[in-house]
């Protein structure tokens, strides 16, 4: 059924080929956007199919996509449109439009629309979107993405659209720059030509007696409506030409189409008739669809007579599978079925959703069920359906369906829940609360039992979203202390909701506040987990994700040991191995944690761990975030080379235009810019990136993109605009305690805090000789002083010295000592059995030792220990 989404429809073999609307969008496809614009029946569909099949043989691609009412979702509308382009590709070029189909839901609407742009201009050659029937798109936000999509399309891609009516966007702008060209009613016309042409297909040598006025009373009584000659041939099958013009031109019809659709079921059997009727309420068919609505085994036979009759059955493939009643037909049969027989017309539905949901096509069988509204059967389909449909991030879908049951229908209290918490997600705060505070008045008049605890556990989950997003953590609190604590929660869909589809630092997401850090945030995060760990909810992912961007944030505020140890309970979860938003970050913090230590052979290790994992499950966009992470950690080593290789395996170019969800790894290439002295190249991605990062809100890629910017300027010798940069990247950074973005980048930016210091104090400005410029000489006492960094050398490079040993390191030798396991040991100093793993061979590895007992002979004999009691 989706595969028919994105092919054209099959042309008949005596369709009416029209080479001159063939060549005229041809033409207007040269500018951005051709749109084609008629009423139903009009050939709308069949002028693009014949298009497309006339330039099949240049080898372009040719992505298209019908539309329904069902995509009016901005996720699964973006997710079609790339299946589309996904299907029509080369297969060297297919993978990256997978990934990009991986960004949805994850993404903002701008991140992913630039993302898209970006990858249709790496395309080759010419290529073509085709969108038909886009009058059934409502949602503005799909409407504006379009816009947005049309205005920056790179000059080789074209957008070609079909609809009823006209665009719901403005075109004005591209007519004026000739980019948009347009194909009317008028000009769909038959004209009388045409006519002739359609009337010899239908009548052979017997057309040649029909004269020219009749052609052209015939098209001006039709209008040129190609649907109406189709309909009158039909209603006339085995009468001759003079009859269908007194047929078509003797009668004064308002409705001619409705007339004629009448005439023609008139002329049908009493078993076909109602095989159309039962079968209408389907919006797509085949044999065993029809066979359930119908309740016979006949519907391949009856398929097959309808294809002969040429009775307006449109195939959707080419196996002759799927078909779908021509819209006008379709709508025609759907009202005379809903008017004359409204029973027949609801259980119709109910056995077209029952068959669908026995097929495990669930969209279908929910629609049909609303259809037929029997809300009771849509609050089941919905309830089996609703994790799934969350997972593919459809929410405007998920929005619709719980309001249109629950207008009509009692919804069960834990399917209000769930109605609440979609509600929360996509920004509906206030019937959110409103739904919310029903649930608690109603849980506050039940009486004590497993349904009211569990109702309250989840209710404490849908309100923890909610906080995060109104701020008003009072009535959080107020509520978390009237529920029991302790409570298992058992709803895995708000027990393992991930938070994190593509970043790989947690506090760059709405989870982390974009990057806002501040005493009250932290005061406000330590209090959450507190509260959700008493509650049950320590395992779940809502608490591991808030506990790893505290974990961040300490690491940013250079308090190293805070940080450890929340990465060390965080580690403890099996989630945090099971979910890669949640593990990507974490090991990345961890390896972070060694490498400001100057452990750099553990960090590596902790990465190539971690990417051999994740290699495994086969999740190559994520691999992409850890090898831009390796290649910083060998830019901090110096070790260029490598550095360069990693680089060059994330596919990223100088020259190309940077796009906001790739900034991790773009800005990993800057620095490697920076080191071969190619400043102009990095300055140019840096500030295309900075526009997007605004457009974000993200607090964290503001500083460090400014960062980069003063550091490349300065090494350029713009030395003042390296300043204005610095001065941006500290007021901003100064706002939330930045500390590590600073210390990261090492002595150049030690020095460049000096200088900007020194700059500051010779202007007498007192701004900057105020809070500001305390900031600068706190940050300039947090780098390491130079015997600290002789020490960190002398740790990495001769390891069988006592001096080289972590703190870490020597509570590991403690444990040893006192003869714990590898599990006692993990469970003691907070961290994962792996990571001790890892610990374990690095401190081996110091010591010049293999095993337990010769660590603590080697330990002893270098005076480790002396001292101890």
């Amino acid at each position: 059924m989706i595969q028919a989404k994105i092919s054209p429809p099959v042309l008949k073999d005596n369709v009416i080929h029209r080479q001159q609307l063939i060549e005229q969008i041809t033409l207007g496809s040269q500018g951005k956007v051709t749109s084609i614009i008629a009423p139903a029946g009009y050939g709308k569909s069949t002028l693009l199919a014949q298009w497309r099949t006339a330039a099949a043989h240049e080898r372009k691609v040719h992505a298209w996509l019908t539309l329904d009412d069902r995509d009016n979702d901005p996720v699964r509308f973006w997710r079609y449109v790339v299946g589309s382009l996904y299907t029509s590709l080369p297969t060297d070029l297919k993978s990256r439009f997978l990934t990009l189909a991986d960004m949805l839901p994850g993404a903002s609407s701008g991140m992913f629309l630039d993302t898209l742009l970006y990858e249709l201009s790496e395309l080759p050659s010419e290529s073509y979107i085709i969108l038909d029937d886009l009058h059934v798109i409502d949602h503005p936000t799909i409407h504006d993405n379009l816009s947005y999509l049309i205005d920056y399309l790179p000059q080789h891609i074209h957008i070609l659209l079909s609809s009823r009516t006209e665009l719901p966007f403005s075109t004005i702008r591209w007519r004026v720059q000739k980019q948009a060209a347009d194909i009317s009613m008028d000009q769909l016309q038959f004209n009388e030509e045409e006519t002739r042409e359609y009337l010899h297909s239908l009548y052979g040598h017997s057309s040649m007696f029909i004269t020219d006025q009749q052609i052209r009373d015939l098209t001006k009584q039709t209008e040129g409506w190609v649907t109406a000659l189709q309909l009158a041939s039909l209603s006339l099958q085995s009468s001759s030409p003079d009859e269908l013009f007194m047929h078509v031109i003797g009668g004064d019809h308002r409705h001619l189409g409705e007339y004629l659709v009448s005439e023609v079921m008139s002329k049908l059997s009493k078993e076909t008739q109602d095989f159309l009727l039962k079968t209408s309420v389907l919006s797509r068919l085949d044999t065993a669809s029809c066979n359930a609505v119908t309740n016979l085994s006949n519907g391949q036979l009856m398929l097959n007579q309808l294809q002969k009759l040429n009775l307006f059955l449109v195939p959707l493939d080419e196996q002759d599978r799927w078909f779908r009643y021509h819209h006008l037909f379709a709508e025609f049969l759907q009202h005379r079925l809903l008017l004359e027989h409204p029973s027949v017309y609801r259980q119709l539905h109910v056995l077209a959703g029952q068959h669908f949901a026995e097929n495990g096509w669930m969209d279908e069988a929910l629609e049909h069920a609303i259809q037929a509204e029997n809300y009771d059967l849509a609050e089941l389909y919905l309830s089996s359906h609703l994790q799934h449909v969350l997972r593919r991030g459809e929410l405007t879908t998920l929005r619709k369906w719980l309001y249109h049951i629950s207008s009509h229908h009692t919804l069960s209290h834990e399917l209000s829940l769930f109605h609440a918490f979609v509600l929360v997600l996509t920004g509906d705060m206030k019937q959110a609360e409103e739904i919310l505070t029903k649930l608690e008045q109603i849980c506050a008049n039940m009486s004590s039992s497993e349904r009211r605890n569990q109702l309250e556990s989840s209710m404490l989950f849908v309100r923890s979203n909610l906080v995060f997003r109104n701020g008003d953590f009072g009535k959080w609190f107020v509520f978390s202390q009237g529920i029991l604590d302790n409570i298992i929660p058992d709803n895995p869909i708000y027990l393992h909701f991930d938070y994190n589809l593509r970043e790989p630092m947690v506090r760059r997401t709405s989870m982390g506040l974009n990057g806002v850090l501040s005493r009250d945030t932290e005061k406000i995060g330590l209090m959450f987990t507190d509260v959700l760990a008493a509650h049950g909810w320590k395992e779940s992912l809502i608490h591991l994700y808030v506990k790893q961007s505290l974990c961040e944030g300490y690491y940013e505020w250079n308090r190293l040991e805070d940080s450890r140890r929340l990465a060390g309970e965080i580690a403890k979860s099996r989630s945090s191995v099971d979910t890669l938003g949640l593990l990507i970050p974490l090991r990345i913090t961890e390896a972070r944690l060694a490498a400001a230590e100057g452990q750099y052979t553990l960090a590596h290790y902790i990465i190539d761990e971690t990417q051999q994992s994740v290699l495994s499950r086969n999740e190559h966009t994520w691999v992409l975030e850890l090898r831009a992470f390796r290649a910083r950690l060998l830019l901090q080593e110096r070790n260029i080379t490598q550095a360069r290789k990693e680089v060059a395996a994330l596919g990223i170019r100088p020259k190309d235009k940077p796009i906001y969800s790739r900034e991790f790894q773009i800005l990993t290439l800057v620095r490697l810019l920076g080191r071969q002295r190619k400043e102009p190249e990095g300055l140019r991605l840096l500030e295309l990136l900075k526009l997007q990062a605004a457009r974000e809100q993200q607090i964290a890629s503001l500083v460090e993109i400014s960062i980069l910017q003063a550091l490349l300027e300065t090494q350029r010798g713009q030395v003042a605009r390296g300043m204005t940069f610095l001065s941006e990247a500290l007021t901003l950074g100064s706002q939330h305690g930045y500390i590590r973005s600073f210390l990261d980048e090492g002595p150049e930016m030690q020095h460049l805090l000096k200088q900007y210091a020194e700059r500051s104090e010779v202007r007498h400005d007192a701004e900057a000789e105020g809070k500001l410029l305390d900031y600068v000489r706190m940050l300039g006492k947090q780098f390491p002083q130079p015997h600290e960094v002789e020490l960190a050398a002398a740790a990495e490079l001769t390891p069988s010295l006592p001096e080289a040993l972590s703190r870490t390191e020597l509570d590991l030798l403690n444990q040893i000592r006192q003869g714990a396991s590898n599990k006692e040991i993990a469970a003691n100093l907070s961290l994962s059995q792996g990571t001790i793993r890892v610990y374990l061979s690095r401190l081996y590895d110091k010591l010049e030792v293999s095993t337990r007992t010769q660590a603590l002979v080697k330990a002893q004999a270098l005076g480790i220990w002396d001292g101890d009691n």
